[in-house]
């Protein structure tokens, strides 16, 4: 158990335990996994992380979005422990077993849409992804896959063709799969379109129908994905009615309308699913990150007629919906209903959105504030008027603040973002010490204490 209430650093950072076990990683594990921290996790409670040296951290980044319900919860913890005593993996595909049937049972339940759904599971946001675009191909019976400008949808050959960013996802990785479409985000700070919401008319929403209608045909797209607020694209929040017009849009031409929940659901947006924010109803939903508590699980859920059109044996996989991450799915739904973690997310999030439009007022370089319940985006620029994103500032302030033990993550395209996702049981003094180290990073780095004010280099 952690003793400390919010960060405690004793030794440099990374210390001693940590960078004998750096050495180790640098030798023997493969150079393209990435890293956000250079440390070594001893132990993980609530909203704090303990690494190997005794340095206690406050976690802004939730394992990327993993921790909705806080690290190590106990119900989740207990009931994953129960179904080790029972079995661990008959997989599904040779012997069923109920808990896979309860939480696909839940998720009809707690799912937004009044029609009938089906679900299956796999095991990563990636695969859900994979399996939603397979099912869609498979009802349509066309093979074209849009997505958005600034999307994230993983790294699988799929995944990482219907994603924006080329580095590190697609570098040297290609040749990316055929008839991908990409087409306008509603990135209101940088308007795909040049024009001021909410007099644009949501023109981005309207490229689709240009694209459709000259670039492709309609009768060759069987989905259009999108995030309901873009992750790694920087957590752009959309205005609600483009949602609304990409719906009628896909309604309009047969094309099936594809929410990805993978980073934005259970909770984060203040909503159990983030498309509700938006009025739409979803033929199809991807899901995995926080639905399990860090249990490898993902979920496609969708209208029954779609999901029945992939043959008998065309999805799923081995480890698919094992019964660890099944069991720890339904105990975190069964949390985030008792703690009201919808709540405690909009909460949280109009703390941490308060203080960063404060700190707006006052540092220069901050040029957009947004978010959604607790899923935030703080957006750096080196000038507010040519909006020059300023990724140097960025990298800056996260090793100031992990150093001072606080754990944030950048996001954007140019990785000019910092992104929010805290456990949503952080306490109030964890939020705020959080609030209190990111503005003295800021206000450290750079000399701007006012509007007027130059700041340092940052070379």
């Amino acid at each position: 158990m952690i003793e400390e209430s919010i960060a405690k650093i004793r030794t440099e950072i990374p210390g001693p335990k940590s960078k004998e076990l750096i050495k180790k990683r640098e030798k023997y594990v493969a150079k393209g996994i990435g890293c956000a921290a250079p440390i070594f996790v001893e132990e993980a409670e609530g909203a704090l992380i303990k690494d190997v040296d005794g340095n206690v951290f406050v976690d802004f980044a939730g394992a990327v979005g993993v921790q909705n319900v806080g690290h190590r919860n106990d119900k989740v913890v207990k009931a994953v422990k129960a179904q080790l005593d029972k079995y661990i993996h008959p997989c599904f595909h040779v012997n069923m077993y109920e808990p896979y049937i309860s939480l696909a049972q839940k998720l009809v339940e707690v799912t937004p849409g009044n029609y009938p759904k089906k679900v299956m599971f796999a095991n990563s946001g990636a695969e859900a992804v994979e399996n939603a675009i397979k099912i869609a191909r498979a009802y349509t019976k066309k093979s074209g896959v849009i997505s958005l400008q600034g999307s994230f949808h993983g790294r699988t050959n799929m995944t990482m063709s219907i994603t924006s960013k080329y580095k590190p996802y697609k570098d040297n990785f290609g040749p990316f799969s055929a008839e991908t479409y990409k087409t306008c985000s509603a990135y209101c700070y940088r308007c795909p379109v040049g024009q001021k919401y909410p007099d644009c008319g949501i023109a981005c929403a309207g490229q689709l129908n240009t694209m459709l209608k000259t670039v492709i045909s309609k009768d060759s797209i069987a989905c259009l994905i999108a995030e309901p607020v873009q992750g790694e694209g920087g957590f752009v929040v959309p205005p609600k009615e483009y949602f609304q017009k990409l719906q009628k849009i896909c309604n309009e031409n047969n094309i099936v309308f594809i929410v990805d929940e993978v980073q934005a659901g259970f909770a984060r947006t203040g909503k159990l699913f983030a498309h509700e924010n938006f009025g739409v109803d979803a033929d199809i939903i991807t899901m995995s990150k926080s639905i399990a508590n860090g249990i490898p699980l993902s979920a496609v859920l969708g209208k029954a007629e779609i999901m029945d059109a992939a043959c008998v044996g065309g999805i799923g996989g081995t480890y698919s919906g094992s019964p660890l991450g099944c069991v720890a799915a339904l105990k975190v739904i069964e949390e985030i209903k008792e703690k009201k973690l919808c709540d405690r997310a909009n909460k949280i999030g109009q703390y941490i959105l308060n203080r960063l439009n404060q700190m707006k007022e006052k540092y220069n370089v901050i040029g957009d504030v947004r978010g959604l319940g607790a899923m935030i985006g703080l957006e750096f620029v080196k000038d507010g008027i040519t909006r020059e994103p300023y990724k140097e500032l960025v990298d800056k302030v996260i090793d100031y603040s992990f150093k001072h033990g606080v754990i944030f993550l950048n996001a954007g395209l140019y990785g000019n973002v910092i992104r929010f996702l805290p456990p949503l049981v952080m306490t109030e003094t964890q939020i705020k010490y959080g609030m209190d180290v990111l503005e003295d990073a800021i206000g450290e780095i750079t000399d701007t204490k006012t509007k007027e004010k130059k700041y340092k280099s940052l070379v």
